[in-house]
């Protein structure tokens, strides 16, 4: 739908793994820009495949982060060419792939605030600009020894959880830094700020570095996510600085300020448009998928992710709870597991023949609780919890062989769901009045499978369109940062935004029986897991 001629625009970034995405829209909400810039693509130069450079060991992935600013140079021609009037933006913001990190270099500062908007941006950062110029990224798992090391210097995995949010993770930015600290260790000496993916997006268009906001900056085993301050013992365990080569976190609605005279120069932006603090991609999918107090997002794609809107989080050595990026008070958690829509068709063609009609009926056709079968169905090594292998139980928790097709649709369909709701307790989910289970992915258009999300939750499930979930979601924090200080929440702000659809409710008698087989489930898993430690 195109904005009316004299509108507000409000601007919403992604630097994604794969490609910089950007999208406006209006003050009605309305979509009235969208476009891209795919890396290999469009910027062969840098070859990477799939956006990253793997290395010789496997282990150490990388992302050039030139590519990243000349992506950006692209995008917005690209912008001006199709005709977008940047004198109507009032605010951007923007979101990046969580977990990766860029290393300004002393100077760098001074060349970001002198920026000749007669050149490119790539032009002018491309010498002594960043003291690394390859970014590790989230798919880097070459960490292991620093993980391990900050772990113990905070006293195990569980306290490191309770203080940041997660345990330690090979991607987190911090273990990073630490293996950049120790193996480049002149390299770090040179280094004068530090950067998430998402606060060097932010730096670009303030000409000067960016805070890292709360909801990024808890994702980095580093920030402490009851006081939103960085936890001092973990700074000490991973590098010397580094408080002052991070900076303070802001919270995740601040305005950081106008953006910079290069892109009012070269573009024609307003010298009014305010860039709002940008955050990492997960953070920005909520925003984008509308969530509020006490819902569940539930992703049903290759591997199902699922996201929640929390009040009073438990951090538990699985999941990541982060600070919730549209209300400062609460918080979100995340949780993914490997074993979702491959392992959905797998049962789908041995128990009912190829079809998704076939595989739909037996959810039909059999009853709530699966008269006490359960199943658990991990094809690949799971991540919650850290098990491979196919369970089948009975009813009396004895492990069987096998069960029928019908009944082993279900056991797997109802296994998943219990999982997903079994973990998402554990981190501090609990239903509210007005619980909603917002289903995205591929998976679900399949009503049969959402009765049964319903039922396990307990809770209406809706359907929702999240296409470029994180860039839209960037743009609705633009609109709310203009509005955050008055104390206008973010929930207020979206209101006009398309309403998800009601695609099933719970049935009378789910919520008896689920609540029998939750317990019955979580015993069965740790049975699982003690075995696999065994096997170990």
């Amino acid at each position: 739908m195109a904005a009316a001629p004299d509108s507000a625009l409000y601007l919403g970034f992604d630097f994604s793994t794969q490609q910089l995405k950007a999208v406006a829209i209006d003050d009605d909400l309305n979509l009235v820009f969208r476009d891209h810039v795919q890396f290999d693509s469009d910027l062969p130069e840098f070859r990477t495949r799939g956006g990253v450079h793997i290395h010789a060991d496997g282990l150490t992935v990388t992302s050039p982060v030139l590519m990243w600013v000349r992506a950006l140079d692209l995008l917005l021609h690209k912008m001006k060419v199709a005709g977008l009037d940047f004198t109507r933006v009032r605010a951007l913001s923007g979101s990046g792939q969580q977990h990766g990190s860029v290393y300004w270099k002393r100077g760098a500062a001074q060349i970001l605030n002198r920026l000749d908007p007669e050149q490119d941006l790539h032009v002018q950062l491309q010498q002594d600009s960043f003291s690394v110029s390859d970014s590790p990224v989230w798919m880097d798992s070459s960490t292991g020894r620093h993980c391990q090391d900050l772990q113990a210097a905070v006293g195990g995995p569980m306290r490191l959880a309770e203080i940041t949010g997660s345990r330690a993770y090979e991607r987190f930015t911090g273990n990073q830094i630490a293996k950049f600290y120790q193996d480049q260790p002149q390299a770090y000496e040179d280094t004068e700020r530090i950067s998430l993916v998402s606060s060097f997006a932010a730096s670009l268009f303030l000409g000067e570095y960016a805070a890292i906001d709360y909801s990024d900056g808890s994702g980095m085993n580093l920030l402490d996510i009851w006081t939103k301050t960085w936890a001092r013992i973990c700074l000490d365990t991973t590098a010397p600085g580094l408080d002052r080569l991070l900076g303070a976190p802001v919270p995740s609605s601040s305005t950081l300020g106008p953006v910079s005279s290069y892109f009012v120069q070269r573009y024609g932006f307003s010298p009014s448009c305010r860039v709002v603090a940008f955050t990492g991609d997960n953070p920005a999918s909520l925003a984008g998928m509308r969530l509020q107090p006490g819902d569940v997002a539930v992703s049903l794609g290759t591997s199902d992710t699922v996201f929640l809107w929390i009040q009073q989080p438990h951090p538990a050595l699985e999941g990541h709870v982060f600070c919730n990026p549209v209300d400062e008070e609460t918080y979100m958690a995340l949780l993914c597991f490997k074993n979702g829509s491959l392992t959905r068709e797998r049962i789908r063609d041995e128990c009912a023949g190829g079809s998704w009609e076939l595989f739909s009926a037996a959810l039909r056709e059999t009853p709530l609780g699966n008269d006490g079968n359960i199943g658990f169905y991990f094809d690949s090594l799971e991540i919650t919890p850290p098990v491979a292998g196919v369970y089948r139980f009975n009813q009396d928790d004895n492990e069987v062989s096998s069960l029928t097709p019908q009944t082993d649709v279900r056991a797997l369909v109802e296994g998943q769901f219990l999982s997903r709701r079994v973990h998402a307790e554990r981190l501090g989910y609990c239903s509210i009045p007005g619980t909603r289970v917002l289903a995205t992915g591929g998976a679900s258009s399949n009503q049969e499978l959402l009765q049964v999300l319903s039922d396990v939750f307990n809770a209406p499930v809706f359907t929702i369109d999240v296409s470029d979930s994180a860039c839209l979601g960037s743009a609705y924090r633009a609109l709310h940062g203009l509005v955050a200080e008055s104390g206008v929440s973010f929930c207020d702000v979206v209101k006009k935004a398309p309403k998800p659809q009601l695609v099933a409710t719970p049935l009378p008698a789910a919520s008896q029986v689920y609540e029998q087989l939750l317990q019955r489930y979580a015993l069965l898993e740790e049975r699982l897991v003690r075995g696999n430690r065994t096997k170990c």
